[in-house]
């Protein structure tokens, strides 16, 4: 494997790495400068010619000191870690979101069911900090501002919503939000929509 390869053996490839501590995002199954720099690390720390580029002795020693990844590692729910919750999200069915550590957690009764990837506004439009409720909910959403596209919003603040972000799914946090909490992974923040109620409350902290 080496440098611009992508399929599902570098997807295994990084989720391996990331058991060892040497790769420290969710795994992509992209071969780019990241994963390179990871493999060179593990090849100097285990004494290998340090190529960036992965050949039959290093797959086999990688194999050799790592288990099988799980569906989750080789696609996992998040990639940031959960943060300690806000003591506000300790009781009740909850919101709990982290400007830290850039997590959603649904929790209900201090217990996690689901989490998160998420993005905010930017310096200039900030998601507001502070405890509230989900006032109401759509399904299909086009800003009235921005004029872009808001699936499965939630909204919590005076046009601030929990909703998917295309543009969050391709480009990451290269971008922000105008002030929204921006998720990326569609087909959980669906499943998500369906469980979340009116009233249930929505905690944003640091």
């Amino acid at each position: 494997m080496k440098d611009s390869d992508e399929n599902e053996q570098v997807r295994e490839l990084q989720a391996r790495l990331r058991q060892l501590d040497l790769f420290d995002r969710a795994p992509t199954g992209f071969y780019g400068s990241i994963t390179g720099k990871s493999v060179a690390a593990f090849q100097k720390r285990r004494g290998l010619p340090v190529t960036s580029t992965v050949d039959a002795a290093t797959w086999e020693l990688l194999l050799s000191l790592t288990k099988e990844p799980t569906a989750d590692e080789l696609k996992p729910s998040t990639t940031n870690k959960l943060d300690t919750p806000d003591p506000r999200c300790m009781t009740g069915r909850v919101l709990c979101i982290s400007k830290e550590s850039r997590t959603l957690a649904w929790m209900i009764d201090g217990k996690v069911v689901s989490s998160f990837d998420v993005r905010f506004g930017s310096e200039n439009t900030p998601t507001r900090e502070g405890e509230f409720k989900v006032e109401w909910k759509a399904r299909e959403w086009t800003s009235t501002i921005y004029h872009t596209p808001m699936p499965y919003s939630m909204f919590f603040s005076r046009g601030q919503a929990v909703h998917y972000s295309a543009d969050f799914a391709a480009r990451g946090y290269a971008g922000a939000s105008h002030g929204c909490v921006n998720v990326r992974d569609r087909a959980k923040l669906a499943a998500l929509f369906d469980q979340v109620k009116p009233g249930d409350k929505v905690v944003v902290h640091w």
